[in-house]
């Protein structure tokens, strides 16, 4: 193959894959030359030189110190590009790449798709004023200001910089003839361009001006190239993804099929361990069709994917990146679920009824005080939770979400009333009221039930009623607040009474939408024969009953059939 296309090659680490991708570019005829960091060991370098010692196409350019967003970066390129212009005058593209870089297609594919455009630059170059992908704070202010220090080495001194020159007003003089534009450091030149770069007779002037520019590998030849190019595309042929920090994302061997599918030729930044990329890319086979354009957007969906997960992770699934922050979980809670607060103590087995007849898993009072109950009564639940309450306690809202996590893919319902722990202020109710998985129904006054059952002293259960009361009262001013995104019923004792059948009917088609059409029973309701005079002896005590509605003395009874559609 005529030596057409050159690479040069920044290495500062992980050497002998280094060595592997130079070995694949010059045993396909391209030569290559390598700057290798000055910070690399004499011993490492040698090494390096030794290894390639049988290529005499493969050069080392002079050593510079190299530092991330320092024009040392730049000064690298400029030596490596400078003495591969010098030393094969036959080479009509140079490509940049750096020591993570990996070929994915053989070398003779790219030079013959580059002989196909022998006047084009392949250089991402944008101007600064239409980008909005830049990241820490800075875009036009890149170019304006002064910075003389490193961003990782001397943040805190980068940083006063900054604030002290946006204070003054600071905006520096750009040099006659240019416009600032920025792209990737990783760029395929014509020898044409990159020759008219470097000897260009203002280059001193340029240099001054960019050595004070934040992060010049990433705008002196995209700028530079807008001033002698014939013809640019303005992209970048090495496929390299950015998180939505603007880090970029490291490939691992689990890549492999995903890097096939892009039809590029180079990509980055390829983790040194994955062997088995470096053992599939570096070969000779050629593609199923060589003439293929690359094809980056075949990808990008699933780094669309992976970004929007690790920012927004899945519903219901706290990360230790999130669980701190308010607000930043990606819903609330994992799958929809039930509440039902007052119906187990209107009907007799409401749990095993509601799940005969719904197929869902319903618990107990998961929040009661001494335990949680859950379904069965089982002490250890899906996910490892304790029923024991000192454990529940120190985390309601984690024993509630974690609960939701590990039964995915079954409803879950389960009973809450005002005798239950839910935290300071209600928190946990609130948490599930702004939760749009909830699905929380309420018969109001339902409380009183068991006070009714429980007999005893009058004086006592008065007592009782009117925290009860007080605590019911409190939870539906945080179900009936305008935050509320959860699907709220609510209902008084005796209103519920007057016909359960409707109620009950809703609830199952939100439950079990798709269970096919059958008549069945309504769960047997528990006795309330002479509850209306006991509600009226806790008034001639001193206590007001209110939630329970207009209960009358007697009630009459109710239809105990319902028919599910």
């Amino acid at each position: 193959m005529s030596a057409r296309l050159g690479c040069i090659m920044l290495v500062h680490t992980a050497l002998d894959r280094a060595a592997q991708v130079a070995r694949f570019w010059a045993e396909a005829g391209s030569p290559v030359v390598i700057h290798v960091d000055a910070r690399v060991g004499r011993a490492e370098n040698q090494r390096l030189a030794d290894a390639l010692r049988d290529f005499p196409q493969v050069r080392f350019s002079t050593r510079y110190r190299c530092e991330w967003g320092t024009w040392s970066l730049v000064a690298a390129m400029q030596a490596a590009s400078t003495e591969m212009l010098r030393a094969f005058p036959d080479v009509q593209h140079v490509f940049a790449a750096s020591g993570a870089c990996l070929p994915l297609r053989p070398v003779a594919e790219l030079a013959g798709w580059l002989a196909r455009h022998p006047d084009t630059d392949f250089i991402e170059s944008v101007n600064v004023a239409d980008v909005n992908w830049t990241k820490g704070g800075l875009s036009d202010e890149r170019f304006a200001f002064h910075f003389p220090f490193a961003y990782k080495r001397h943040k805190w001194l980068f940083d006063r910089a900054v604030d002290l020159q946006r204070r003054m007003g600071v905006r520096r003089d750009l040099p006659d003839g240019i416009e600032p534009h920025i792209g990737s450091q990783w760029w395929c030149l014509t020898r044409e361009t990159l020759g008219a770069i470097l000897n260009d007779p203002s280059r001193p002037v340029f240099e001054r001006y960019f050595r004070r520019v934040w992060i010049p590998d990433e705008s002196y030849f995209q700028t530079l190239a807008r001033l002698y190019a014939r013809k640019i595309e303005s992209r970048s042929l090495t496929l390299g993804k950015f998180d939505h920090q603007g880090r970029p994302h490291v490939f691992y061997d689990d890549h492999l099929q995903l890097l096939r599918r892009s039809g590029c030729f180079v990509a980055r930044k390829i983790w040194p361990g994955a062997g088995r990329l470096y053992e599939h890319f570096l070969t000779s086979q050629a593609s199923e069709d060589p003439e293929a354009e690359p094809q980056p957007s075949r990808i990008d969906r699933h780094f669309a994917r992976a970004t929007l997960q690790r920012v927004r992770g899945r519903p219901g699934l706290y990360m230790a990146s999130r669980f701190p922050a308010k607000d930043r979980e990606n819903g609330k809670t994992a799958e929809p679920y039930s509440v039902f607060q007052g119906f187990s103590e209107v009907f007799q087995d409401f749990e095993g009824w509601l799940a005969a007849v719904a197929k869902c898993r319903v618990h107990g009072h998961l929040f009661a005080p001494h335990k949680a109950e859950f379904s069965g009564r089982e002490k250890v639940f899906a996910g490892g939770l304790s029923d024991k309450a000192s454990l529940r306690d120190y985390n309601p809202r984690a024993f509630l979400t974690n609960l939701l996590w590990a039964t995915r893919g079954e409803r879950q319902c389960f009973q809450l009333g005002p005798a239950d722990n839910t935290g300071a202020k209600h928190e946990l109710l609130w948490f599930m009221a702004t939760d749009s998985n909830a699905q929380i129904s309420v018969i109001s006054g339902a409380w009183a039930v068991p006070l009714y059952h429980a007999g005893g002293d009058m004086a006592a259960i008065r007592r009782e009623a009117a925290r009860l009361q007080r605590i019911e009262t409190e939870m539906l001013e945080v179900l009936r607040s305008p935050w509320v995104r959860a699907r709220i019923r609510i209902w008084t004792l005796a209103e519920f009474l007057e016909n359960p059948t409707e109620p009950l009917h809703t609830l199952f088609d939100e439950i079990a939408p798709h269970q096919q059409a059958r008549m069945i029973r309504i769960p047997e309701r528990v006795d309330l024969s002479g509850f209306g005079a006991f509600l009226q002896e806790l008034r001639n005590r001193g206590m007001q009953p209110v939630l329970m509605g207009d209960f009358p003395m007697n009630p009459s009874g109710t239809d105990l059939s319902i028919k599910v559609k």
